[in-house]
């Protein structure tokens, strides 16, 4: 008789945004008339700009010509994509990253998944807490964790770097030494960040205990502040302790194309083996490459054309973000992030749990937000609300939350 992956029953519940939407369809068809709008999950609203659009309509010709047309990707992504994310955005910035250090995918979220298992399963994690689930998640199915303890909603074998208003929700150094340590900068979901000199402490940390990072920068390009790295490379000796995951969805709205890399750099040595030939090795193995018509929409996002107009859209969304905090903070609440993220966090009034709240708005306001709970056991309390819906609805949501 066969035998399943039993880690996979160890997670609790479903992926948190599957309950949020199982959630909120369930009050739609109880109240048809509601008015529904959802600042919960961070997917964006703006269509994808002409540039890129331009650029694939001409690769759809092109694969409509036995002359042009394209199969298989290379298994690192086509040359034009990766040789234009190493001039943009490591080269420009002073970077010493190669194209073969580029390995270009279908999108961060597949990549924070799936690069856990290029590591022993005896190696521990570290957390930022509140994070973003599939870094838990996926260890958890790798049978990295250990035991789940319900009432603490924490992992036995998990090390817990807490980000509270205490400390600004920076994480601290843990008291005991990871082996893999997951830096989500600026933050899913407080929407805080790290200065550039707190990041060098970081990658010193990793550096002297032998530690890797793993660093997704998803929201690099909602960086405004000019101390906040936009890569985690911008720090002396990082090419020797981390690995960083970049995603084309948030920067240029390709949350339904799928578009993302990771850099491997070759310095990344573990016993004499090479993590940049590892991760080519299971890339090669498990992943046919992005569709050519997307990889040349990626290029096209380093065009000057698609540089300008895909600033205009960030620019869209940090008003809105910037319109939700000061709205929210005016009305007395305690609100953090929207500064170098496209996340509002606010603290739940009169002592609310971040579900009770959840509802509390879905019901009396019809406004969809995230649970901070669902983020981990230090966002208990809180709750996340995304700048990525349309300035109309985010002004409407603002008014109904003020409103209560």
């Amino acid at each position: 008789m066969y035998k399943i992956n039993t880690n996979y029953q160890k997670l609790p519940g479903s992926y948190l945004f599957s309950n949020i939407a199982k959630k909120v369809n369930a009050f739609t068809e109880a109240h048809p008339e509601a008015d529904i709008i959802r600042l919960g999950i961070g997917d964006v609203t703006q269509p994808i700009a002409p540039a890129m659009i331009e650029a694939m309509h001409k690769a759809v010709d092109e694969m409509g010509d036995a002359k042009t047309f394209h199969g298989y990707a290379p298994d690192l992504g086509y040359a034009f994509l990766r040789d234009a994310i190493v001039a943009h955005d490591y080269q420009a910035r002073g970077c010493d990253i190669s194209a073969d250090e580029i390995f270009v995918s279908d999108g961060a979220k597949s990549d924070s998944g799936n690069i856990q298992e290029i590591f022993s399963v005896d190696n521990r994690i570290a957390v930022c807490d509140p994070v973003y689930p599939v870094y838990v998640d996926s260890n958890v199915m790798a049978g990295r964790t250990g035991v789940y303890d319900a009432n603490t909603q924490m992992w036995s074998n998990v090390i817990y770097m807490p980000c509270t208003a205490e400390n600004n929700f920076v994480p601290e150094f843990p008291k005991e030494n990871p082996d893999i340590i997951y830096l989500c900068l600026p933050n899913n979901p407080t929407g805080t960040t790290l200065t550039k000199d707190q990041l060098q402490e970081w990658v010193d940390y990793a550096n002297r205990i032998g530690a890797i990072i793993i660093y997704d920068a998803a929201y690099e390009a909602y960086i405004s502040e000019s101390n906040v790295a936009h890569t985690i490379y911008e720090c002396q000796g990082a090419k020797t302790c981390a690995i960083e995951i970049r995603s084309f969805s948030k920067n240029a709205g390709f949350t339904g194309v799928r578009l993302g890399f990771t850099v491997v750099p070759k310095d990344l040595v573990c016993d004499g083996v090479s993590l940049n030939g590892m991760w080519a090795r299971r890339h090669g193995t498990k992943f046919n490459g992005a569709p050519y018509i997307i990889q040349r929409a990626g290029e096209a996002v380093y065009s000057d054309a698609g540089q300008a107009q895909i600033k205009e859209q960030v620019g869209y969304y940090m008003n809105n973000a910037k319109t939700i905090y000061t709205g929210l903070k005016d009305a007395g609440y305690e609100v953090y992030g929207g500064i170098n993220a496209p996340y509002i966090w606010l603290k739940t009034p009169d002592h609310m749990t971040s579900w009770d709240f959840f509802d509390f708005l879905l019901e009396k306001a019809n406004v969809v937000g995230t649970p901070g709970s669902g983020f981990g056991p230090s966002g208990e309390g809180y709750f996340r609300l995304t700048a990525f819906g349309s300035y109309e609805n985010s002004v409407r949501a603002l008014e109904r939350i003020k409103n209560l």
